[in-house]
């Protein structure tokens, strides 16, 4: 049987364009949703919510094409107090990577020169002294975006394009470099944690569509095209308060139900980011699938995702003041063919 994406692409063939027929989706995410997680709800979300072919056959930033100039200078009136909160955890050995997922590694920093090289005369022929280092990194092993070739639906990656298109060399279409200008815009933060009345969320539970509309208009901030939306859930800073992170990256988190990549389309966000390795629950909805909730917004619906945030200072001070909207600015490092890249994006007030 032929694949739902494999209809689409045939389907964006024959009309040479981006139809919004094709994309429609009922209770777009205006309220919770009874869906039954599995291989059929994620092959009907796949169809229902495509935006291949929608910005062209040559697209590469997916949702990011949302952000207008305009969006830009109206984020950038955001800006009152000058406060800056920055969003990365550091890039270092005590980093929450265990292997738990793809063999991933924290950060190896190594010096190449020092100051100790440098007292005993090892540097004095080159006529200065200095310090140099390396660092050897996953790309996806800290705070980072997702590039969109990072995840397929079967032999597809977004936009139509061929996986074998991604091959031991990098990704030759959808590498992160292509979102260089990109990550910058109105940023929302939606505190779930805070919301409930808790410090943190436990792993394994959901949050609705429901609940995040009804948390955006608890503080008084909606939820816009070309917005990168930020979910608070607090796991990150329980696993740092424990000292431990234990199956952080990888494991068992708070997050997102599947039916939120309904919600992200009907919004018409720029990106979603989160405190999570993920963003969606862990233990899936489903046992058909490993996180099924990404086989449909990346490869599917192009959508840009941040994870491993932390937003302990930025929630603390949206809560003293009552604003959860702010300017936001976190561009990719320009790795060539990455299938993502380490951040600090910034928050400013």
């Amino acid at each position: 049987m032929m694949s739902a994406l494999k209809m689409i692409a045939e389907r964006i063939a024959e009309c040479g364009v981006f139809s919004p027929m094709m994309l429609r989706a009922t209770n777009a995410g205006n309220a919770t949703m009874n869906i039954k997680v599995g291989k059929e709800a994620i092959a009907e979300a796949s169809k229902k919510l495509s935006n291949w072919g929608r910005w062209g056959k040559d697209d590469h930033i997916g949702t990011l094409n949302h952000i207008t100039p305009e969006d830009i200078v109206k984020a950038a009136s955001l800006i009152r107090t000058g406060k800056v909160f920055a969003l990365g955890i550091p890039l270092d050995s005590n980093g929450p990577q265990t292997g738990l997922f793809g063999g991933r590694f924290n950060p190896i920093h190594q010096m190449l020169a020092t100051g100790t090289d440098a007292i005993a005369g090892q540097q004095d022929w080159n006529k200065i002294r200095y310090a140099d280092d390396t660092l050897m990194l996953c790309v996806q092993g800290a705070t980072h975006w997702d590039a969109l070739g990072h995840i397929f639906y079967e032999d597809k990656a977004y936009n139509n394009h061929d996986a074998k298109l991604i091959d031991s060399r990098g990704l030759s279409v959808l590498g992160i470099e292509h979102s260089k200008s990109k990550m910058v815009g109105r940023g929302v933060l939606l505190d779930i944690a805070r919301f409930r009345g808790v410090k943190w969320l436990k792993d394994g539970e959901s949050i609705s569509n429901d609940e995040l509309d009804t948390c955006a208009k608890q503080q008084n901030v909606s939820i816009g095209r070309g917005d990168f939306v930020i979910v608070r859930t607090g796991q990150m800073e329980r696993c740092l308060a424990e000292k431990e992170w234990g199956g952080y990256a990888g494991g068992d988190a708070p997050g997102v139900k599947f039916e939120n990549c309904y919600w992200c389309q009907d919004k018409q966000i720029a990106a979603i980011c989160t405190d999570t390795w993920g963003v969606e629950v862990r233990p899936n909805e489903t046992t058909e699938a490993n996180q099924p909730w990404h086989w449909v917004v990346i490869p599917a619906m192009g959508l840009c995702m941040g994870e491993i945030f932390y937003l302990k200072e930025l929630a603390e001070d949206c809560e003293a003041d009552g604003i959860y909207e702010f300017f936001f600015c976190g561009p990719p490092l320009i790795i060539t063919g990455g299938t993502g890249s380490p951040i600090n994006p910034q928050a400013i007030k």
